[in-house]
């Protein structure tokens, strides 16, 4: 069965790809004169990245997080405390009241790991991040990946991978229960005279008792804009895949070739129509890098300069907390193992038989993520045709230097893609997934729809 061919032509999503530290993907790039990302502290910081994104039309700020440390390589922290690889690391919804109150239209995908949660305390605060950006909250889902969580969150080692995605399942229901199920839609009255803010017989108590999860309470927000957030997800393991086909609004993907990852889309958007959905109901975005200057003998030197602060060593310090394989002890031409792990399966599956020299050179510019140099014209040529060819979305766009890399963007890249029909040239208007898919709320073949008081009734 062939899903169809609906990329050519369409317009490009964009949400910039961040981290609430100091080193995120391109490591190294913080020692360079023109990077501000030591500044993460600072509220200030992301104020103003959140109001360049919202010049340059971004559909979204996307930001990253994990729970523990990159300890795999070389069986600790010392490397990754001295390129500050991803620690230190603060919290990432800390900041999305204050850039909310500061843009109008953008978007913010926060990731949080349900693994260390409770659907019914997390459930309210998604649900108060929607009330205070005017339903502009996404909820990247993840379940996390390092042992070193697992054992900080007090437990003995890492779930098991699928075992984890079961977990998950759990929790969204929760989860889609008290957003979608505890209030009814008139529950609010609001009523000064009749001194009635809420209809209590609106408002029901979610009862569940689950494998993972007991619950036996009413959700303590009314509905918000969105009531469920936008849903990301970034998994696509065999069993990663199940769950984004279910559940997943947007998905966050990479691959090598645009014909690569044509076959990673497919795959996604047939196992949606198969969930129930329809292929429409994943937005695919992929992440890529951008070295970017008004000519291209312009962008290459940039890019030459970058290498001499990049660091690829950290590159695949990081790489080895992601496979959960400790690559220092590996001779440089060694093949390295691609055997089961409880980290990143499919990260894993893919690098197997590479070598360290291999991954070193991958990792040149501090990370492993597909990069294009060129002027504006080359650069948005080459993006169009990952989308048309791969059958995406659009991408998540890292930093290199923050907030060079933004900039850089915003000043040639978007003019180039607005001229040729393939970027907004203003915000639609209503919450993060009514500009993305043109309704506030999750439809109705959405499994959260079977968990709204309606649907229980009926």
């Amino acid at each position: 069965m062939n899903c169809p061919d609906n990329a050519r032509g369409k317009e490009i999503l964009l949400n910039a790809f961040n981290m609430n530290c100091v080193g995120h993907i391109h490591h190294g790039m913080w020692t360079h004169p023109d990077d501000r990302s030591v500044e993460f502290n600072s509220l200030n910081y992301w104020l103003e990245l959140a109001k360049t994104l919202e010049k340059g039309l971004f559909d979204g700020l996307f930001i990253a997080d994990i729970i523990g440390v990159y300890d795999v390589y070389q069986q600790g922290i010392a490397l990754t405390a001295s390129e500050a690889i991803q620690l230190p690391v603060n919290d990432p919804l800390m900041l999305v009241s204050g850039m909310a109150a500061v843009t109008e239209h953008l978007g913010f995908g926060v990731t949080a790991n349900l693994s260390y949660e409770t659907p019914y305390a997390f459930a309210r605060r998604f649900s108060t991040l929607d009330h205070l950006t005017q339903g502009r909250i996404g909820w990247n889902i993840v379940t996390g990946y390092l042992d070193s969580a697992a054992r900080a969150m007090g437990q003995r080692e890492l779930t098991g991978h699928d075992r984890r995605y079961d977990q998950a399942d759990e929790f969204l229901d929760v989860c889609y229960q008290l957003w979608e199920g505890s209030w009814e839609e008139q529950a609010v009255l609001a009523d000064r005279e009749q001194r009635v803010y809420a209809d209590a017989a609106r408002i029901h108590p979610v009862r569940h008792h689950g494998e993972f999860y007991q619950l036996d309470g009413y959700h303590l927000s009314q509905p918000s804009p969105q009531r469920t957030p936008l849903l990301f997800q970034a998994g696509s393991s065999a069993r990663g895949l199940r769950f984004a086909a279910r559940h997943a609004e947007c998905t966050f993907v990479s691959g090598s070739t645009p014909q690569a990852m044509r076959a990673q889309s497919d795959r996604l958007r047939l196992a949606a129509i198969e969930a129930g959905r329809e292929a429409d109901d994943v937005k695919i975005f992929m992440g890529i890098s951008v070295i970017v200057a008004p000519t291209e003998k312009e962008a290459q030197e940039k890019y030459r300069e970058y290498l001499r602060y990049a660091s690829p060593e950290a590159g695949i310090a990081h790489f080895s907390s992601s496979i959960g394989v400790d690559l220092a002890s590996f001779d440089l031409d060694e093949p390295i193992g691609g055997g089961p792990t409880r980290a990143i399966e499919s990260v894993s599956k893919t690098y197997a038989g590479w070598t360290r020299r291999r991954l070193l050179e991958q990792h040149a510019l501090g990370g492993r993520y597909t990069v294009i140099v060129g002027n504006p014209s080359q650069v948005a040529n080459e993006l169009i045709r990952w989308v048309d060819e791969a059958g995406i979305d659009g991408f998540n766009l890292t930093r290199i230097l923050n907030p060079q890399s933004y900039l850089d963007f915003i000043e040639l890249v978007v003019p180039e893609l607005q001229q040729r029909g393939r970027y907004k040239t203003a915000y639609r208007p209503g919450p993060l997934r009514q500009k993305l898919f043109g309704h506030a709320r999750l439809p109705q073949r959405h499994p959260a729809a079977d968990r709204r008081f309606s649907s229980l009734q009926g």
